[in-house]
């Protein structure tokens, strides 16, 4: 393969995270099955291909949630639009734990990526709250939240967390936030759909017990690769989920 190809398939096949050809042709067949499943009309309609492709389950389409709003309206594709545009500002992006960090590209995007697990120690300490919780009011002090992709894939108490300091005046660009499990992980979601509706913030949530890192890795991804389409002309931002899907209706006849 020639410099000029393989920086080509660099670009081409970032957005699945495969290196290598039989990799991505592999990585391909899987999101064609999905699009015979799921819609592909929308921005949003594109995380919910993600959201299928991480889970292996094609009714997990029915179970993400997009709230909030942006400069276009509160359609679904506007939690979306927000954070393509965060990435294209090359915006922080911010993850409750080591493993969502370590599953968000490194490809196709500027922003600096970090993890909030490891702050506040001593916050933890003496209150006696979570480490990731602390963590989380301990970066909202330094307004490191602020314009920011936050994305809790593990932790409902870093969920939790950020919806206080929503609550408060914080205000990201975006939140993706799909914590796993059985205590407060539900509850932390409604809480983050709540605030995100009461206070205009772009949020992308789901409902039900699953979710998880690689859940709330793959949704951030998303975002990426819709900025990396609007970075190379492949895809119009500034365009509501309605005339998103009434274009592509037209296209179709």
């Amino acid at each position: 393969m020639s410099n000029s190809d393989s920086q080509t398939f660099e670009e081409e096949y970032a957005d699945l995270g495969a290196t290598t050809q039989n990799a991505m042709d592999i990585a391909e067949t899987s999101m064609d099955i999905v699009r015979q499943f799921v819609p592909d009309e929308t921005l949003a309609d594109r995380l919910r291909q993600k959201s299928v492709h991480s889970m292996g389950d094609i009714e997990f389409q029915h179970l993400i949630r997009f709230t909030g709003s942006d400069d276009l309206g509160d359609d679904e594709d506007a939690p979306v639009r927000a954070g393509a545009r965060a990435v294209l500002e090359e915006a922080a992006v911010i993850t409750d734990i080591t493993m969502v960090k370590a599953g968000i590209t490194g490809r196709g995007h500027d922003c600096e990526v970090s993890k909030a697990i490891g702050r506040g120690k001593e916050l933890a300490t003496e209150t006696g709250m979570t480490r990731t919780a602390a963590a989380m009011l301990k970066l909202d002090k330094e307004d490191a939240f602020e314009d920011a992709i936050v994305t809790i894939g593990n932790a409902p108490t870093a969920a939790l967390a950020l919806a206080d300091c929503i609550e408060q005046g914080t205000r990201p660009a975006v939140v993706v936030a799909t914590p796993v499990g059985f205590v407060k992980a539900e509850e932390s979601r409604q809480r983050i759909r709540e605030v995100s509706e009461a206070y205009g913030v772009p949020a992308i949530t789901h409902v039900g017990r699953r979710g998880g890192s690689g859940l709330a890795a793959a949704l951030t991804n998303e975002l990426i690769h819709v900025a990396t389409d609007v970075r190379t002309d492949e895809l119009e931002l500034e365009r509501t989920a309605g005339g998103r899907a009434t274009r592509a209706a037209s296209e179709d006849k």
